[in-house]
C-alpha cells in the first residue's frame, strides 16, 4: 500500500498532464491535418489498395507506394496499422473501437488504422473510410522476411492479402528474405524493381478478367533482388519454426509495476518502476503513445489479490533445420534465388486447377520469367 498522499498527488499531477497531453495532441492532429494535401482522384483510373503489417513508415511500403504513385497510371490508396502487427495472422478487433488516422503518404490518400492488417484491409473495403468499396488490386506488404510454409499462418502481411481474397479483391502480399547483417534497406527499393512488373501486369488482367480467380499470391522475393534467377510458381512447403517460450525474471516487472485501484485512480501503468517519482510517471504519461500503456488495473479488475502467482514470458521463432525437398516448394526456391510465386486459395479442392492457372498466367505475364 502506499500512503495516500503520494496516491492523491500522483493522481493530481496524472490528471493534469493528461489534459496537456490531450491538448497537444490535438494540437498536432490539427497542424497535421493542414498539411496533408489532397490528393486528385482521377475516375479514369484503377484505385490500388496498398497494405501491411508494420505501419506507415515501413521502408518497403514507402519504396512500392514510391513507384506505384510516379507511374502516374493509379489511384493509390494506404491503409496501415498505426503500430507493428507482424505475426499477427487473421486476427480482427472485436468490442473496440477503432481509429483511423489521417496520414501523410506523398502522391496516396492514406489512414493508420489502430487495429491489425486485416482490420485495415476490411475497414477500407466496407464502404465507411473510402468513397469506394472495391479496388482494382489489394498488395499488401513490403514483408520484413520471408513468409514461406507455416509462417503464412502467422503473417499478418499474408492475412490482408487473404482478407481480399474473402470481399472477391484481387490481392498479392509481397515480402523480402531480408537476413541480418546481410541485407540492406536499398533491398526494399530493389525488390520493388522486381515485383513491380507482376503488380503492374496484374492490375492490368484484372481489369481484362484473365487474371487468376479463387485466389491471391504470396510473391517471395530473394535476399539480393536484382540477383534473382527469374520467377518460379511453387507449393506452399510444411515449413515451419518452434515457437519457444522464454521465461523472464520477475525483477524486470517488480510489485510496483501493478497500481491498485486506489481513490478511483484505477491505472495500470505498464512501464511504471517501483521507484518511480509522481514527476517521473508524468513525464511517461507525456510520451504515453510510443512508451506507455494505460489500462485498467488488476484491482479495477478485481484481481488484485497478492498472492496470486505472475510468471512472465516473452515468444520467440526458431528456424528449424530443413530437409533437403522439392525444388518446388517455396522455400527451396526462395534460397535458390528464385523469386517465389505461391498461389494460396480458401479451398484445397482447386488447388491443382489453381496451381496450374497461376504457372501459365506468370510463364504469359513474364515470359523470361520461369
Amino acid at each position: 500500500m502506499m500512503p495516500p498522499g503520494l496516491v492523491s498527488n500522483l493522481q493530481e499531477v496524472l490528471l493534469s498532464r493528461k489534459g496537456e497531453s490531450n491538448s497537444n495532441a490535438n494540437a498536432e492532429q490539427e497542424q497535421s491535418t493542414e498539411t496533408l494535401e489532397p490528393v486528385e482522384f482521377d475516375e479514369s483510373k484503377p484505385i490500388v489498395l496498398v497494405t501491411n503489417s508494420d505501419g506507415v513508415d515501413s521502408p518497403g511500403l514507402t519504396h512500392l507506394v514510391q513507384a506505384l504513385v510516379q507511374q502516374g497510371l493509379y489511384n493509390v490508396h494506404v491503409c496501415v496499422p498505426q503500430s507493428d502487427k507482424s505475426a499477427s495472422g487473421h486476427s480482427v478487433t472485436l468490442r473496440e473501437t477503432v481509429e483511423a488516422a489521417s496520414a501523410k503518404v506523398s502522391g496516396a490518400t492514406a489512414f493508420e488504422i489502430s487495429g491489425t492488417p486485416v482490420d485495415c484491409v476490411s475497414l477500407a473495403l466496407s464502404g465507411a473510410l473510402f468513397s469506394w468499396s472495391k479496388p482494382t488490386l489489394v498488395v499488401s506488404g513490403i514483408n520484413r522476411g520471408s513468409n514461406c510454409g507455416h509462417h503464412m499462418l502467422y503473417s499478418g502481411v499474408v492475412a490482408g492479402a487473404r482478407e481480399a481474397l474473402l470481399w472477391g479483391v484481387p490481392a498479392l502480399s509481397i515480402s523480402l528474405n531480408w537476413k541480418k547483417d546481410e541485407s540492406q534497406e536499398d533491398d526494399f527499393k530493389d525488390a520493388v524493381s522486381v515485383c513491380l512488373p507482376l503488380v503492374n501486369a496484374a492490375i492490368k488482367d484484372v481489369e481484362k478478367g484473365t487474371f487468376p480467380k479463387s485466389c491471391f499470391l504470396n510473391i517471395e522475393i530473394p535476399t539480393s533482388p536484382l540477383s534473382n534467377k527469374g520467377f518460379k510458381v511453387t507449393k506452399q512447403s510444411m515449413r515451419k519454426s518452434t515457437l519457444n517460450w522464454l521465461a523472464v525474471s520477475s525483477s524486470r516487472y517488480p510489485p510496483g509495476h501493478f497500481m491498485a485501484n486506489q481513490g478511483g485512480l484505477g491505472l495500470q501503468f505498464a512501464q511504471l518502476g517501483r521507484d518511480a517519482s509522481a514527476a517521473g510517471a508524468a513525464r511517461r504519461l507525456a510520451t504515453q503513445k510510443k512508451n506507455l500503456e494505460i489500462i485498467e488495473s488488476t484491482g479495477a479488475a478485481g484481481k488484485s489479490d497478492p498472492n496470486r502467482v505472475k510468471k512472465y514470458f516473452r515468444l520467440e521463432f526458431l528456424d528449424k533445420e530443413q530437409e533437403e525437398g522439392d525444388e518446388d516448394l517455396d522455400y527451396r526456391a526462395l534460397e535458390n534465388g528464385y523469386v517465389a510465386v505461391i498461389p494460396q486459395f480458401l479451398s484445397p479442392l482447386i488447388e491443382s486447377d489453381i496451381q496450374m492457372a497461376c504457372s501459365d498466367w506468370v510463364s504469359t505475364v513474364l515470359p523470361d520469367g520461369q
